[in-house]
């Protein structure tokens, strides 16, 4: 829904930066936020339509000595790959990974059919950091996550706080 939400990087239309959001899907979108932080997002619509789907977390369930190498902050293996920056890093995913092919088979990164997810288990809500402009993580709560997995950081709404004013500003 990339031209159709406030919160896509491809809601103001196709740019070098975005052109991989626009298809084919299956590909890798990967992008650099806050200065600081890889982000990863699947490409999953049509060719010729923006449409991605953000990795939010992951479980390392093979090479979790090199995720650990790659995250050594983390605790625990449940921190290796929470929340889309630490899961980028963990994966090594950088700038040199956007769009690559998940599907090909000789891609160093690829995406693999799981098993199916119980309906029941599957909880969904308001993205994180989406504001303005419709963008409330409400309009679209695509934020998705299975109940109980330990690897998905919980969501935690924000809290307007009120500005100090110095008490040589109130005389």
């Amino acid at each position: 829904m990339g031209g159709d939400d406030p919160g896509s990087h491809a809601f103001r239309g196709r740019t070098p930066r975005t052109a991989v959001m626009f298809g084919p899907p299956g590909h890798l979108y990967v992008y650099f936020t806050y200065g600081m932080h890889w982000c990863a997002n699947v490409v999953c619509g049509p060719d010729g339509a923006a449409s991605a789907v953000l990795l939010r977390a992951g479980e390392v369930v093979e090479g979790e000595e090199l995720a650990r190498a790659r995250r050594p902050a983390a605790r625990t293996a449940a921190e290796l790959a929470r929340g889309p920056a630490r899961l980028a890093t963990a994966l090594g995913i950088a700038r040199a990974e956007n769009g690559a092919d998940l599907c090909a088979p000789d891609s160093p990164l690829w995406l693999e059919q799981g098993g199916p997810a119980d309906p029941a288990s599957v909880r969904t809500g308001p993205r994180v950091g989406i504001n303005g402009a419709g963008g409330d993580g409400q309009a679209f709560p695509w934020r998705f996550w299975l109940d109980g997995e330990p690897s998905v950081s919980v969501y935690r709404p924000g809290v307007s706080r009120r500005r100090r004013v110095p008490e040589s500003e109130t005389l």
